[in-house]
């Protein structure tokens, strides 16, 4: 199976958590993600130890901490909406700068930010430190379902094929005098998408016809299987062990 370039998240290293293999770092991942969202909501201290772990991840992976802010603004539509969530609850309210908010509202919007901006944290980590390709390579490894792994294979190859081809479209109608500016045009793009959708199902079975044609029989070989060693399991177990002691201690404080 090969994925051959590098995705705009990934930062290149040599670091020890670089170095581990990618279905550690999934699992690692996963049950991090896991125990954060088990913890209560109520145990704010836990959630600023969560960070703090993940900050050590980050700095042994040797990620800026510029690098990884910037990429959490992937969840500003998440925040937007915690924001809202004091407002618009009921129940009990209390008197904040002026204003009167939810205390169910302020606990769950609390909830969402906490948790969310943890689980984006972690996987920017995780993406920062694996490339595609054995991301790709570790959730064959950890035997998700065949199906599920080349979707995301085929997406991932050729999401940068369409890209370019909508681009070499609008570069054709602009060259022709074509500017969008208004409801009048819309007829103009959606004849674009449907064209873009065309295009790319006709390449879709033309790609197809090709890899059956050189033995393709729903999966792609694996010429370099990667195994871990206990130590190498047990090195990126540190993180959701850890933090599951955290999440126990804040349910039994």
């Amino acid at each position: 199976m090969g994925a051959g370039h590098a995705h705009k998240l990934y930062r290149h290293g040599h670091s020890p958590v670089h170095r581990l293999p990618a279905h550690c770092k999934l699992a690692a991942t996963l049950a991090f993600v896991v125990v954060v969202v088990s913890t209560p909501r109520e145990a704010v201290w836990a959630f600023g130890l969560y960070a703090v772990l993940i900050a050590v991840v980050a700095a042994v992976a040797r990620i800026p901490a510029g690098f990884l802010l910037r990429r959490l603004l992937i969840e500003v539509p998440f925040v937007a909406f915690a924001v809202l969530m004091p407002f618009v609850a009921e129940g009990e309210r209390v008197e904040v700068l002026g204003m009167s908010l939810s205390v169910s509202g302020l606990w769950g919007a609390w909830n969402v930010l906490a948790k969310g901006t943890l689980g984006v944290a972690a996987s920017v980590v995780l993406a920062s430190t694996t490339e595609l390709r054995a991301l790709l390579l570790g959730l064959q490894r950890l035997k998700l379902p065949p199906l599920l792994v080349q979707i995301a294979s085929f997406m991932i190859r050729y999401g940068d094929v369409i890209s370019d081809e909508l681009r070499r479209m609008s570069i054709a109608r602009r060259s022709r005098g074509f500017e969008a500016s208004g409801i009048r045009h819309w007829g103009v793009l959606a004849k674009t998408a449907g064209a873009l959708f065309i295009r790319s199902y006709e390449r879709g079975e033309r790609v197809y016809l090709a890899m059956v044609s050189r033995g393709y029989a729903g999966s792609m070989p694996v010429i370099d299987e990667v195994v871990a060693t206990r130590a190498q399991w047990a090195y990126a177990a540190v993180l959701p062990v850890t933090a599951l002691a955290v999440c126990l201690m804040g349910w039994t404080l």
